[in-house]
């Protein structure tokens, strides 16, 4: 069986996979104070509650966007998996060209979204990502990654004004029933979800301008189940988007 990491700034999800079906999936919080063995341990703990020897475990792969968490699932995989993890870098085949004015700055995270993106629902495409920062990836017709645009989170947002505005109240993100709210909390909740959405719709509008056609939109990450029912942009919802792109990176590497 193959495991997947992908490490975020939030959260890490994992996945494990017997050939292409994935048979279960975590997601822990992100703590670069936890050390290798810590993460080994809860990891095991996951793997007792499913029923799972870690000798199943015959590859790894990782992305993370954080590099000190880096050396730590690639010891852990090593120590105990013992296996040598494929590590997503510039060196690492994917079959897309990054084609940024610096391709190293692309995230990790971004680039098995464009994998697994152009491999599920075809070219162009544009995907988002709702996570710590709410991304969009523009893929062309051809499966290239021609940029990225990056707007905050929608969580990141609201702890920063909560912090600001001492006033306000810390709300759950859930829809509120008008865009105009009554009270604060409603107030609120129309600011953060209707607000989002209008940038997701302005966004989208324009990279399928710049895209040259019709792009496939494709949403991803924690908050994508909740903003996804609430625009007509946004055709698919895939929250293991990133653990399946990892796994077929790990096939491109003849893995």
């Amino acid at each position: 069986m193959l495991l997947c990491f992908d490490i975020g700034n939030t959260n890490i999800k994992l996945g494990l996979f017997d050939g292409d079906h994935l048979c279960n999936r975590w997601r822990i919080a992100t703590d670069r104070a936890r050390l290798t063995d810590e993460y080994a341990m809860l990891i095991f703990n996951l793997f007792a509650s499913a029923g799972i020897d870690r000798r199943q475990v015959t590859g790894c792969a990782i992305s993370s966007v954080v590099p000190g968490l880096t050396a730590v699932f690639a010891d852990l995989s090593q120590y105990y998996f013992k296996q040598q993890a494929l590590v997503l870098n510039s060196q690492t085949v994917t079959g897309i060209r990054i084609k940024t004015d610096y391709p190293a700055e692309v995230g990790s995270d971004l680039i098995v979204n464009a994998l697994a993106a152009r491999h599920l629902y075809g070219a162009p495409a544009i995907v988002i990502g709702f996570g710590t920062a709410t991304t969009f990836v523009a893929v062309s017709a051809q499966g290239d990654i021609e940029g990225v645009a990056i707007a905050p989170g929608i969580t990141t947002s609201g702890d920063s004004l909560f912090h600001a505005a001492s006033a306000l109240p810390q709300v759950a993100l859930s829809r509120p029933t008008t865009a105009i709210g009554k009270n604060t909390i409603q107030s609120l909740q129309a600011g953060f979800i209707f607000g989002f959405v209008g940038l997701v719709e302005g966004l989208v509008g324009r990279i399928q301008s710049e895209l040259g056609g019709h792009a496939h939109v494709i949403a991803t990450g924690g908050l994508a189940e909740l903003m996804s029912p609430e625009t007509h942009v946004i055709e698919a919802t895939e929250p293991d988007l990133a653990l399946i792109g990892l796994r077929l990176m790990v096939e491109l590497n003849g893995l």
